[in-house]
């Protein structure tokens, strides 16, 4: 009987022992594809995973039902069965867990909040169509003067979530939930706080609107500013006149150990990303400069202007992560990230966040600023 249990136990420490070998040595090189169910948008993924010619793992992640371009992950590593990925390009990662028949993939995304995202090996039969990249789009010629061919302005539905403002590559405008002060502040690059006068409901009544250019190639960033502070006059009759005042601000600055910001290498004259990916508080870069850094810090998280007073020329790439606290994001509406139960897990303050992962510091002083002051304006014409 004690022989028989000793075979047992040795047979069982050997199935073990091949079950964990068989998991160091499976093969994941293929296809994988799954869907993530992000809120009310049921997002197809696809992962194609090989082998570079040292052996090491490589990947490149398509979200097909957001356009077929290609997005190389950083890092691919299998260890036993833990598969670990990630994309810092667009501020995300992966962690699965590689079935025992090496088939499957259950694990979850993160993006600033946790998602679960299982896989399963496609086949030919059962593989996804990719959808092909969309060419570049030629930019506008940098000396046309463009105005908006067609604009429609609409009051936004007040279910709608979000806040935003935007440029596609079919080169329309579009603003969602988009207050007045918002299209202004835009438009300026000013904060809430540098406008002066005019009626109450220009915080308070929001707007949708889609326009195009009249110009052929897609607009700058000082082309489509210049566009709306067109449409601003026109449809909303606008007119200001500028005062300088001392205004409390936050400066961002080079911290005392210096930068850690990565040049995108991307074309000085393209628009830059930027935006939040996977929920406040999880800041994406990519071919911005600083001044388009304080601006959208400005436009969007904080209480006071921003500028820059950094003296750092050129285009970066950067993810900025942190836990927001009270007094950010002032204008926005929707639910604020909660931090993880675990306070260990939490990513630092913003000010912390910015001097650890940027080398950069962010300040609160006094500094002389322009100030807008709204001498007439009217609600938007219809259209």
């Amino acid at each position: 009987m004690k022989k028989l249990l000793l075979l047992s136990c040795i047979f069982v420490v050997a199935l073990l022992t091949a079950v964990a070998s068989l998991a160091q040595t499976a093969d994941i090189t293929g296809t994988w594809q799954g869907t993530l169910h992000a809120g009310s948008a049921n997002l197809r993924t696809v992962i194609k995973i090989s082998k570079a010619d040292d052996g090491s793992l490589k990947a490149v992640f398509y979200s097909i039902d957001q356009g077929g371009q290609p997005l190389p992950v950083d890092k691919t590593t299998l260890q036993g069965s833990d598969l670990k990925m990630s994309m810092p390009a667009i501020g995300g990662s992966y962690e699965g867990k590689v079935s025992s028949d090496g088939n499957s993939i259950s694990g979850t995304w993160s993006q600033g909040n946790p998602l679960p995202l299982d896989f399963a090996r496609a086949t030919p039969n059962t593989e996804w169509a990719i959808p092909a990249p969309l060419p570049p789009t030629k930019p506008m010629a940098a000396d046309v003067d463009p105005s908006f061919e067609v604009a429609t302005i609409k009051p936004s539905n007040p279910d709608t979530p979000g806040k935003g403002i935007n440029i596609n590559r079919a080169r329309e405008f579009t603003t969602r939930n988009t207050t007045f002060n918002d299209l202004i502040t835009f438009a300026y690059g000013l904060h809430p706080k540098q406008l002066v006068g005019g009626p109450g409901w220009l915080d308070k009544d929001k707007f949708d609107i889609l326009a195009k250019p009249d110009a052929d190639g897609m607009p700058n960033d000082k082309q489509i500013k210049t566009m709306l502070q067109k449409l601003l006059a026109d449809r909303f009759q606008l007119a200001f006149h500028r005062e300088k005042q001392v205004l409390s601000v936050y400066a961002i600055a080079i911290g005392k150990d210096g930068q850690k910001l990565t040049p995108s290498g991307g074309d000085p004259n393209s628009l830059p990303g930027i935006g939040f990916g996977g929920g406040l508080g999880n800041l994406i870069v990519r071919n911005g400069t600083m001044a388009d850094f304080a601006g959208f810090m400005q436009f969007m998280v904080m209480d006071k202007p921003v500028v820059d007073q950094t003296g750092l020329e050129g285009r970066f790439n950067f993810t900025l992560k942190w836990t927001p606290d009270e007094f950010q994001f002032p204008n926005f509406a929707g639910p604020r990230p909660q931090p993880p139960a675990d306070t260990a897990d939490a990513p630092p303050d913003l000010y912390t966040a910015i001097q650890q992962q940027l080398g950069l510091k962010i300040e609160s002083t006094k500094a002389p600023a322009d100030v807008l002051v709204i001498d007439k304006v009217s609600l938007p014409s219809p259209n």
